[in-house]
């Protein structure tokens, strides 16, 4: 092939073309080389990943089978353990069956037997049978009976007692007056006139304020606050406290002061209220709940501060929760504000537990909570765990040993009485007042009191003490009869 253009020379094009096709030739097939390689580089990769997951299939799926024996075999002991309880309730109903014959059986041969040996009749016989049985019966109920009155017994005394010592809280009369009087301390017996002032206007200024009643006497140097709401009474003791420091004490002074000491009252019960959320662990309460809360620090029960009694109750609560499985936040939060109707004055109507279940259900409490304060004291059927653990938590925060008090005297003789009371059967033997006066155990003398008369004797002292003695919490009286045979080798 030859190719000329004008007149120049003819140049040869073949061994050019050549070359130049066989380079446009290999690079249009890099690209499908490269395409086939990256095809064949995929394939090897799901290939790959194909085998890896029928593998995991297959791993799990020997799992699943390794969990399906292994809960087959659970299934089959449990069933095995069930048939073996079937086969003893079995064997037990066989044998309750074979003594119930017996028993019949030997009903009978006792009818012969006294047919026989009395020369009765059938009917005779069948009366004897039915005296003796009806005598047994009646034993069986008088057991029973008793048992059931002794524990409506003690739970009826255990709640007349909750209910009078809230009442004396909330309304303090003057049984209560050791209760509901503080004393203040004076600097100097002079301080007296100073807070009487000119006809007595201090002391009315004071009184109409504080709302409490100022009591000056011959005792030296000091001066008493009475009131029956011990926040009121503790704002009128700070009031008085700072009026003495100031020296000022007048009519105008004496409302300043009370009205910076009332506000002082309050961030005190509001802190108070905080710091037992913060030891009990429990928090997102309404203001006003914490407040009152606070406001039981200046209350007592017993001798026992109710602010103190409510964190140990809540702490025994939560402890308790712990224990069996339950929640114990929920059980802590109920066990910490069951009493908090004791903070509210007689104005409102109710019993603690119903007030105070009120208010807390006004202020945003769940119905669980709610529900356990209103049950604490039985006045209401704990249907939840938690209104039943805030009772057992309530019974020993209050019926502890040490947690509440009486005066040195008043113990002394009711150890005596208690005593008294159990020696005045016939047939006691030796008696010992324990664990602080909580309980009474009595012996008594075999050959004279059998085990139906040291039931009755129980009974008995139980009836006496509770309607002769007065006393926090309950008293247990345990009769102990007991047979001793001694012989001596020689």
């Amino acid at each position: 092939m030859r190719i000329s253009v004008g007149a120049g020379p003819v140049v040869p094009l073949l061994p050019v073309a050549v070359p130049v096709v066989v380079v446009v030739l290999v690079v249009a097939t890099v690209p499908v080389w490269l395409l086939v390689r990256r095809l064949q580089a995929a394939q090897r990769r799901s290939t790959a990943e194909a085998e890896h997951a029928r593998r995991w299939a297959e791993e799990q799926a020997a799992r699943l089978r390794a969990e399906l024996d292994r809960r087959e075999e659970r299934l089959a002991e449990e069933l095995r353990r069930l048939r073996a309880q079937e086969d003893g309730f079995a064997e037990r109903s066989a044998a309750l069956e074979r003594a119930r014959g017996e028993a019949e059986a030997l009903v009978t041969r006792r009818a012969q037997a006294l047919e026989r040996a009395a020369g009765l009749s059938a009917a005779q016989a069948r009366a004897e049978l039915v005296r003796e049985a009806g005598e047994l019966a009646r034993r069986e109920a008088a057991v029973t009976v008793r048992e059931i009155e002794r524990e409506a017994k003690e739970e009826g005394e255990r709640r007349a007692r909750d209910i009078v010592a809230g009442a004396i809280q909330r309304l303090a009369s003057v049984q209560t007056a050791e209760s509901a009087v503080s004393v203040f301390r004076l600097p100097s017996e002079d301080m007296k006139g100073r807070i009487i002032g000119r006809e007595g206007r201090n002391i009315r200024a004071f009184e109409a304020a504080t709302g409490v009643n100022l009591i000056i006497d011959d005792t030296p140097a000091s001066v008493q606050l009475s009131c029956f709401d011990p926040v009121r009474r503790e704002t009128a003791r700070l009031t008085l406290e700072q009026l003495v420091e100031d020296g000022r004490i007048q009519p105008t002074r004496i409302e300043q002061v009370h009205e910076r000491s009332r506000e002082e009252i309050e961030q005190r019960c509001v802190r108070a209220g905080e710091d037992a959320l913060l030891a009990v662990r429990v928090g997102g309460m309404h203001p006003e709940l914490v407040r009152t809360l606070g406001a039981l620090r200046y209350r007592v029960s017993y001798g026992q501060n109710v602010l103190g009694h409510l964190v140990e109750s809540a702490h025994l609560a939560g402890m308790m929760a712990a224990e069996l499985g339950v929640d114990p936040e929920p059980v802590r939060r109920s066990a910490l504000l069951h009493d908090i109707g004791k903070a509210l004055t007689h104005e409102v109507e109710g019993t603690h537990a119903a007030v105070g279940a009120d208010f807390a259900r006004r202020h945003g409490e769940s119905a669980e909570v709610v529900h356990a304060i209103a049950a604490h004291h039985g006045e209401v059927e704990p249907r939840t765990v938690e209104a039943v653990l805030v009772q057992a938590a309530d019974a020993c925060s209050g019926g502890r040993p040490g947690a509440r008090k009486e005066s040195l005297e008043l113990y002394v003789r009711r150890l005596e009485r208690l005593e008294e009371i159990a020696r005045a059967h016939e047939g006691v033997a030796e008696v010992y007042a324990m664990q602080a006066g909580r309980e009474v155990r009595v012996m008594v003398r075999p050959e004279v009191v059998d085990d139906l008369g040291a039931g009755l004797i129980a009974r008995e002292v139980a009836r006496r003490v509770s309607e002769e003695l007065t006393y926090p919490g309950q008293i247990r009286v345990t009769v102990v009869r007991e047979s001793r045979v001694t012989e001596v080798a020689r």
